[in-house]
């Protein structure tokens, strides 16, 4: 079928080697509509690296891991901001723009580390440890964060644990990632028992027959898989680091240990590169489509709200982080 937009033909430019051009025209009406919404409402849309490529390079304005959607959110100048990931990445953006709109396409985009912690979990740690101060996954709710002295993402953790300045700390809920961290730091780190659903399927066995089956292969794991395989692996990094990774280093053939998506979008910015893809899909992630974020600037919906006494303790939280 012929791509006949004139519009959208520029954007199919940039992704025509990831998304085949069969597929195209199935989105042309729904980005076209969304360009126009986007217009009308003075609106913008934060697209997390685990979005697909038609969400992230044809519709978003702001693109990146955690914490760069994180820090970009606060110098947002709209009316409206639709969240284009999941549930607890909306609260954040919400809590640092409190007077502003924010939109998430799909209420039961959630995230098993979100789930796997509740603020009452944390007082009883509290409990446990007195004094210790909680490091908090922005991978947790705005209830969570609450309770948290600081938060941190994958590519700040390190430097949010060593910049409280104490032997020991608090981190959760992510348990890999907690002992990934421990691994790079003289600061004793009580973890929690959270895990991706994601990064926890990879093994090392998985890296094992990649080498074996595409020789030279370059092996980048996120810091949430279980630490048996970021060893394995040549860099373990967040995903913008991964991405720094691949454009810095350039290498022939590379996988990436992560969720599916992120290699069709590193793709599209180094189709020099071969990308060998032994991905585990994020289903929550794939809530969002491009329909959605349609209805939900057509719609006005699903607006995120945050009670103003958790917000303001989770803010807190988020902004310690932002701050180091």
């Amino acid at each position: 079928m012929p791509i006949t937009s004139a519009r959208t033909a520029a954007l199919y430019d940039r992704v025509r080697h990831v998304i085949p051009s069969i597929e195209w025209p199935a989105f042309t009406d729904d980005i076209g509509a969304i360009l126009d919404l986007k217009q009308q409402r003075n609106a913008v849309i934060l697209a997390h690296n685990y979005q697909t490529p038609e969400i992230f390079h044809c519709v978003a304005d702001i693109v990146g891991d955690s914490l760069a959607l994180a820090r970009k959110a606060m110098s947002v100048e709209a009316d409206v901001i639709v969240l284009a990931g999941v549930h607890f990445m909306a609260e954040t953006a919400k809590l640092l723009n409190p007077q502003r709109t924010v939109l998430i396409p799909d209420l039961r985009a959630g995230c098993s580390l979100a789930d796997s912690i509740t603020a009452e979990d944390i007082r009883l740690l509290r409990q446990r440890y007195p004094g210790v101060p909680v490091v908090t996954y922005v991978n947790t709710s705005a209830e969570v964060k609450a309770e948290s002295d600081i938060c941190c993402t994958s590519g700040n953790a390190k430097a949010v644990v060593e910049s409280l300045g104490v032997p020991r700390v608090i981190m959760l809920p992510d348990e890999y990632l907690a002992r990934n961290i421990a691994a790079q730091t003289d600061v004793q780190i009580i973890a929690w028992t959270g895990h991706c659903e994601v990064h926890e399927r990879f093994t090392p066995a998985d890296i094992r027959e990649l080498r074996d089956s595409h020789p030279g292969v370059t092996v980048l794991a996120h810091p949430e898989c279980p630490p048996e395989v970021v060893a394995e692996a040549d860099f373990s990094g967040s995903t913008a680091a991964m991405s720094d990774y691949v454009g810095k280093q350039k290498p022939a053939r590379v996988a990436l240990m992560t969720e599916c998506s992120m290699s069709d979008n590193v793709a599209v910015e180094h189709p020099e590169v071969e990308f060998i893809r032994p991905c585990n899909l994020c289903p929550h992630m794939k809530r969002t489509t491009l329909a959605n974020i349609r209805t939900a600037l057509e719609q006005n919906r699903h607006i995120v709200t945050i009670e103003p006494e958790i917000a303001g303790r989770a803010r807190l939280a988020v902004e310690r982080m932002l701050a180091v």
